[in-house]
């Protein structure tokens, strides 16, 4: 074999690696929600989008401006110093700069009354009120200075937060509708058991999307000390939030299982890093008393 035949087999090869990989790295992408865009056509190596520009979670690097507050994306680089004429970057990059962690402690609803027709029927049993004073004894028991207890406003998790609010007092309660439960997108893979209609993804998922960005992002650069927030809402909104903070397909969001009362802790660092510290933890209650419906 020539060394030419050879050169020109080496470069097929090396090309049809590049394929491969940006084929990998774009993954399938989300039906809403973040930044989703269409998937280019053509070819993955011609037509591949520049890494900053695909959606985050859904490739394999790490979307450092997933809450649209990078200090580089909130600032106007070309303004400049009058005087000088020149950008005073440092300056202005500091002033847009989180300066303190997040630590978001989402909360499953207690075990609650299955046959209820309303919302308001839909109150916790009797085991689901021991669940909450169990959940409510294990945030107090880590000591943290809570800043709120923000809750979904279904009644499961609305009376889960006024149990769990017995045992850190003084600490504000907030209600909104964001949190609610609902269908956040379709899962990948699907399931037999549990199909909602196309139009309760459609309207549940923007709201929940709706919720992620409001309430799971860095500091703002005026908050100077650490925060702990709680947040007691739903099973599928919290694995949908989860798996966006991390960055991870949505559509995975299903594969994971969470107990009644179970305690989920994300941590947000100033320079927008996320880290998972527990999911669904329920490690503080006895056998008997764990349930997951």
């Amino acid at each position: 074999m020539s060394f030419r035949r050879a050169l020109a087999l080496a470069a097929c090869g090396l090309a049809g690696g590049s394929v491969l990989f940006s084929a990998v790295a774009v993954g399938k992408q989300p039906a809403r929600g973040g930044d989703a865009e269409p998937r280019p056509g053509g070819s993955a190596a011609a037509a591949a989008p520049p890494a900053a520009a695909a959606p985050a979670g859904t490739g394999g690097y790490w979307d450092s401006n997933w809450d649209r507050r990078e200090p580089l994306a909130l600032i106007n680089l070309k303004k400049k110093n009058e005087e000088t004429g020149e950008e005073e970057l440092a300056s202005r990059l500091d002033h847009c700069k989180a300066k303190a962690t997040r630590h978001i402690f989402l909360i499953r609803h207690s075990q609650y009354n299955l046959d209820g027709r309303a919302d308001k029927d839909r109150t916790l049993t009797p085991l689901g009120r021991e669940q909450a004073e169990l959940t409510g004894h294990r945030l107090a028991s880590l000591g943290l200075k809570f800043d709120q207890i923000i809750h979904s406003s279904m009644t499961r998790a609305t009376e889960t937060t006024e149990i769990i609010s017995k045992h850190l007092p003084g600490v504000k309660k907030i209600s909104t509708d964001l949190l609610r439960e609902g269908a956040p997108i379709e899962p990948d893979p699907p399931v037999s058991h549990w199909k909602p209609e196309a139009v309760q993804y459609y309207e549940d998922g923007a709201r929940i999307e709706a919720a992620f960005r409001n309430f799971i992002h860095r500091a703002d650069a005026k908050q100077e000390e650490d925060s702990y927030e709680i947040f007691v809402c739903h099973a599928n909104v919290i694995r949908y939030i989860v798996c966006r903070a991390l960055q991870f397909p949505p559509e995975g969001w299903l594969r994971m299982s969470l107990n009644n009362g179970s305690i989920t802790h994300l941590v947000i660092r100033p320079n927008g890093r996320v880290a998972l510290r527990t999911l669904g933890d329920t490690g503080f209650m006895p056998p008997d008393k764990i349930t997951r419906t």
